[in-house]
């Protein structure tokens, strides 16, 4: 069983001296564990407070793709779908729910923090503060909508129709999350019969930005299972139909090239070495 850790802020930014972010090295992980027969199945473990849209969406479509069979023009198997079970520390909310979602199975303590089913985009506006400073902005724009979200405006000088636009995104964000919880949550439900929690006729109430602990997250549908990572362990061996697994860990392999980029050189990594 391979264990896949996703700890903080889910972001696509760079995060090592290597030139790679928390998006790519869950990928190369995941490419990892689907082309070694010897695993049969992933645990990832998400202590997360979510983070950004796009790189949890990444993150999500790999799970999905990961746990997928796939297969080439010809019929030919890509590689055999392997299940995804998620193991929640004390907190796994908004995007880091978000990636949890399409895993086969989800375990959490009654104590943990998830949901957060929600989108939130904010700013801070500093006219008010220039202004006493005596400092006006000089702005040339091309459109009427271009210094769209600046934080240099006078509130009233915001157009009413920008606001609409805003929240349609926002909107459109947020059923995808929606669309993502359902679809997630159904899949396994399907594979899992009545072993598994069908999400709640009424979970879309709890749907409006809220944290709920991992009991309430149980009856919500949005777990199958109260318990601890090694809870997660018994329930990898029990869906994918092996016992006494090693637990394996892929960590990135630093080489010459590290080194250099102490002296200035260039590091981005185009290809993830893992070991």
């Amino acid at each position: 069983i391979a264990v896949i850790t996703v700890d903080g802020i889910i972001t696509s930014h760079t995060g090592d001296e290597a030139g790679n972010n928390m998006v790519d090295v869950i990928k190369a992980q995941l490419d990892r564990a689907a082309s070694d027969d010897n695993v049969k199945a992933v645990i990832l473990k998400v202590d997360s407070p979510g983070g950004e849209v796009m790189a949890s969406d990444q993150i999500n479509k790999a799970i999905v793709a990961f746990e997928s069979d796939e297969s080439d023009d010809n019929g030919k198997s890509g590689h055999v779908g392997k299940p995804v079970i998620c193991s929640m520390g004390s907190l796994a909310a908004s995007g880091g729910y978000y990636i949890s979602a399409p895993c086969r199975w989800i375990v959490a303590n009654d104590l943990t923090l998830t949901g957060s089913i929600g989108v939130i985009m904010e700013g801070f506006n500093y006219r008010g503060l220039m202004d006493k400073l005596g400092v006006s902005p000089v702005v040339y724009k091309s459109g009427k909508f271009k210094d769209m979200l600046s934080p240099f405006r006078e509130t009233n000088e915001i157009p009413v129709e920008e606001h609409a636009m805003v929240q349609s995104l926002i909107n459109d964000t947020y059923e995808k999350f929606k669309g993502v919880v359902a679809d997630g949550r159904g899949n396994a439900h399907d594979l899992n019969k009545k072993e598994g929690r069908p999400l709640a006729d009424n979970w879309t109430d709890f749907a409006d930005g809220r944290v709920v602990s991992g009991k309430q997250a149980l009856d919500l549908g949005l777990v199958d299972q109260l318990g601890d990572f090694d809870d997660a362990v018994d329930r990898a061996e029990k869906i994918a139909g092996i016992g006494n697994a090693n637990l394996v860990e892929y960590r990135e392999r630093y080489d010459i090239s590290n080194f250099l980029s102490l002296f200035g050189q260039s590091s981005q990594a185009h290809d993830i070495k893992l070991d």
